[in-house]
C-alpha cells in the first residue's frame, strides 16, 4: 500500500515562488532556451550583429583619410609604392600607415592616387569615400538582418511559452484552480506575455550588436589617438569620465524590475475583478452595488496606475541623464582640443568614433530598462510554467478498455490542504454497473467532493477507489475521462455554436448524430425556433440562452458523448415540470446498463435510485432504497420531511438542501 506522502501530491512549486529570484540575466538565459529548435535564424541574427558592429571600424577607418582632401592642414601625399607597381627613378615610399588596401586598391584600378602638388586626386578621394559608403552600406544591411532575426526569435519564444502555459494549465488539477485566480492566470498570458513580446526581441538584437559597436568604436579612438600623441591625453580622460553613463543604468534600472512587477501584479487584479464583475453582474444588479463595485475597480486601477507610471518614469529619465552627460563629455572634449590646437580632420574621426561609441551605450541603457520590465513579467510567466499540481499518472498505466463490475470506495478519506481537516472521513462504498446511486445530504456534507474522488477529479488523502479492482491511481487519466459523462447544476457552455456545443465531448459526432442528441433532451424545438438553427452562437457561457435551454444543451452533450458512467449534479433542476418529465423520461431511458451517480436535491431524483447515500459532515451515516430509508426513520426522513414541509413553490429549489457545496480552499 503507498504511504501517505506517495498519496498526497505536492506541487513542486507554487504560485509566484522560486521564479522571482531569478537575476535579469538568468531570466534571459532561461528564456533563450526556448530558441533552441530555431538555431539556425538564432546564429544568422547574432552574426549579422557582430558583422553590423565590425563594420563600424571599417566606417571609421576609411572616413579618417576620406576627410584629409577637405583639411587644408593636410600635408601632401608622399609616393606610394606597392609591390606590384613598377620604380620609376624616384624613392617610392610606402603607403601612409592603414591605407595600404585602399592604395592597392586603387593601383589595380589604374585610379591615379595623387596630383603633381603630392595632395590626393579627386579619383582617390571619391574612392575613399565609396569605402565609406560601402561600409555604411554594410552595417545597415547586417542592422537589417541582425533585428530581423532576433525579433522572430523574439516573437515565437513568446508564442511558444503562451502555448507551453495553456498547456501546462490544462494538466493542472482543480486543487491549483481552486486557489488561484482565472484573472491573474489570463492576464500572465496575455499582459505579461505581451510585455515580454515588446522587449525581449529588442532586447536581444542590440545586446548582440551594441556591445561590438562600442568595442570597434573604442578601438577606433585607441588607434586614432596612438597616430597622434597630442590626441593621447584627452582619450585617456575619455575612458575614464565615460563610464560615468553606466551609472544611471544600474542605478535606475535597478528600481524598475520592482516597479513593473507590482504593476504586473495590479493589472492581474484589475483582470481579475473585471471578470468576477462581469460573470456576476446579474447579482450586482440585483442587489444595488454598482457604486460599490465602481469604487473597488478605481481602487485597484489607480494602484495599477501608480506603479506602472514610477516604472515608465524611470525609464524615461535614463535617455536625458545620459545625453546631459554626453554633453558635457563632448563639450570638454572640444574644449580641449580648441585649447591644444588640434587639427579638425584629428577632430572629426575622433567625434565620429564617440558617437558611434555613445549612441549604443544610449541605447544599451534603455535596453536595460525592457530588460528589467521583461524580466519582472517573465519570472510571473515562470510560476505558472513550473506550477505542477498534476494529479501524478503510474509510470506504466492501466488502459481502462470497459467497465464490468463495479466502483468501490474503501476507506477513503480527503482534504483539500494537509493543515485542514478531512472533508471526507472513512467512506466505504460499493456501486455496482449498471446502478443508480444518489447521494443527499445538506450544504458542505461532502456530496460533491465524493462524486469529484469518483471521477478522479482528485485523489483521496487515504484509502483507495477502485474499477473493477484496478486502482483509479493505476489507470490512465485520459481513458478513465472518456468513461464518464458530466452534467452539473451549473452548466457550463462554450461561446460557440450550439452544434459545436453539444458536440464538445464527441468531435466525431456528425449532424445527425448531434440532432438525435437533442431531440433526447428535449431541445431540438427551441434550437429550431431560431433562424440560425444548430448554428446559432449560445454567446459567452450560453448569455443568449435561458437556464432550462442552457442546461438542456449540457444533457444533450452528455448523452452525445454516451459514456458508461453518468455524473448528474441535480441535471434537471432548471427546468420547468413539464419539460422536466420529458428530459427525465429521456435520461432514464439511457441510464439503462449505465452506472450513474447523481447528487439528489429533491424526490423526483432520488426514488428511483437503486442507492441512496446520505452524508452529513463527510460521512456515510445512511446507505438503503428509497422505500428502506423512510423505514429506518433517520437523516434521510427528515430530509424527506424539510421538503414536504417546505411552503408551496419553493420545494423545486430546495433551499435547504444546496445544489452546490463549498469547497475550502
Amino acid at each position: 500500500m503507498r504511504t501517505r506522502t506517495e498519496r498526497h501530491h505536492q506541487p513542486r512549486n507554487r504560485e509566484g515562488e522560486g521564479s522571482d529570484t531569478l537575476s535579469s540575466f538568468q531570466t534571459y538565459k532561461r528564456l533563450l532556451r526556448f530558441a533552441r529548435p530555431h538555431l539556425g535564424r538564432l546564429l544568422i541574427g547574432l552574426l549579422a550583429g557582430l558583422i553590423s558592429g565590425g563594420s563600424v571600424v571599417a566606417i571609421l577607418h576609411y572616413s579618417k583619410f576620406a576627410i584629409k582632401p577637405f583639411d587644408p592642414s593636410t600635408q601632401p601625399l608622399e609616393e606610394v609604392r606597392t609591390d606590384d607597381s613598377p620604380s620609376d627613378g624616384v624613392e617610392d615610399k610606402e603607403a601612409p600607415e592603414g591605407m595600404e588596401s585602399i592604395y592597392n586598391v586603387a593601383r589595380s584600378m589604374n585610379v591615379p592616387v595623387k596630383e603633381e602638388d603630392g595632395s590626393l586626386t579627386w579619383q582617390m578621394a571619391l574612392l575613399m569615400m565609396a569605402g565609406v559608403a560601402l561600409s555604411v552600406l554594410l552595417k545597415g544591411f547586417a542592422t537589417f538582418l541582425n533585428r530581423y532575426y532576433m525579433r522572430w526569435i523574439g516573437a515565437v519564444v513568446v508564442r511558444d511559452i503562451r502555448n507551453l502555459m495553456f498547456a501546462n494549465l490544462q494538466r493542472q488539477s482543480l486543487s491549483y484552480f481552486n486557489k488561484t485566480q482565472g484573472g491573474n492566470l489570463i492576464s500572465r498570458a496575455t499582459n505579461d506575455t505581451r510585455v515580454i513580446e515588446g522587449a525581449f526581441p529588442r532586447s536581444i538584437s542590440e545586446l548582440s550588436r551594441s556591445p561590438v559597436e562600442i568595442v570597434g568604436a573604442a578601438a577606433a579612438i585607441v588607434m586614432l589617438a596612438a597616430g597622434n600623441p597630442a590626441l593621447v591625453k584627452p582619450v585617456i580622460m575619455l575612458f575614464i569620465v565615460f563610464p560615468i553613463c553606466v551609472v544611471p543604468i544600474a542605478v535606475l534600472g535597478k528600481h524598475v524590475k520592482g516597479f513593473m512587477n507590482r504593476a504586473l501584479q495590479g493589472a492581474a487584479s484589475l483582470v481579475s475583478k473585471m471578470q468576477e464583475n462581469v460573470a456576476g453582474i446579474k447579482i450586482v444588479k440585483a442587489f444595488n452595488t454598482e457604486e460599490q463595485e465602481s469604487r473597488q475597480f478605481k481602487a485597484k486601477n489607480q494602484r495599477y496606475f501608480k506603479y506602472f507610471v514610477r516604472s515608465f518614469r524611470i525609464g524615461l529619465l535614463v535617455s536625458p541623464v545620459m545625453q546631459m552627460i554626453g554633453v558635457i563629455l563632448g563639450a570638454f572634449f572640444l574644449g580641449y582640443c580648441y585649447a591644444t590646437d588640434i587639427a579638425l580632420s584629428q577632430i572629426i574621426p575622433l567625434g565620429v568614433a564617440g558617437f558611434m561609441a555613445y549612441d549604443p551605450l544610449r541605447r544599451l541603457a534603455k535596453i536595460n530598462v525592457a530588460v528589467q520590465q521583461s524580466s519582472a513579467a517573465a519570472n510571473r510567466i515562470f510560476s505558472v510554467l513550473e506550477a505542477d499540481e498534476v494529479l501524478p499518472e503510474a509510470t506504466h498505466p492501466v488502459e481502462l478498455t470497459s467497465f464490468r463490475d463495479r466502483i468501490t470506495c474503501r476507506n477513503v478519506s480527503f482534504r483539500y490542504k494537509p493543515e485542514e481537516d478531512d472533508v471526507l472521513k472513512d467512506i466505504n462504498l460499493d456501486i455496482p454497473v449498471s446502478s443508480i446511486t444518489a447521494f443527499v445530504g445538506e450544504t458542505g456534507a461532502g456530496k460533491s467532493t465524493l462524486v469529484d474522488l469518483l471521477g478522479r477529479f482528485y485523489d483521496p488523502t487515504e484509502g483507495t477507489i477502485c474499477i473493477d479492482g484496478t486502482d483509479m491511481r493505476e489507470l490512465s487519466i485520459s481513458s478513465l475521462r472518456r468513461f464518464i459523462g458530466v452534467v452539473t447544476q451549473e452548466t457550463i457552455l462554450f461561446n460557440d455554436t450550439i452544434a459545436n456545443n453539444i458536440a464538445y465531448g464527441s468531435p466525431q459526432a456528425d449532424r445527425e448524430q448531434v440532432v438525435a442528441a437533442a431531440k433526447s433532451a428535449n431541445a431540438h424545438e427551441f434550437i429550431m425556433a431560431h433562424p440560425e438553427g444548430y448554428d446559432r452562437v449560445v454567446g459567452d457561457r450560453g448569455s443568449v440562452l435561458s437556464g432550462g435551454q442552457s442546461q438542456r444543451l449540457a444533457i444533450a452533450r452528455a448523452l452525445l458523448k454516451n459514456p458508461p458512467i453518468l455524473i448528474l449534479d441535480e441535471a434537471t433542476s432548471a427546468l420547468d415540470t413539464a419539460t422536466e418529465r420529458l428530459v427525465q423520461e429521456a435520461v432514464l431511458k439511457l441510464m439503462k446498463d449505465r452506472t450513474v451517480l447523481a447528487i439528489a436535491h429533491r424526490l423526483s431524483t432520488v426514488k428511483h435510485a437503486d442507492q441512496i447515500c446520505v452524508l452529513n459532515q463527510g460521512r456515510i451515516v445512511e446507505k438503503g432504497t428509497h422505500d428502506e430509508l423512510l423505514e429506518a426513520d433517520g437523516f434521510y426522513r427528515r430530509f424527506v420531511d424539510m421538503q414536504f414541509s417546505e411552503p408551496e413553490g419553493l420545494d423545486r429549489g430546495t433551499e435547504n438542501m444546496d445544489t452546490r457545496e463549498e469547497n475550502t480552499e
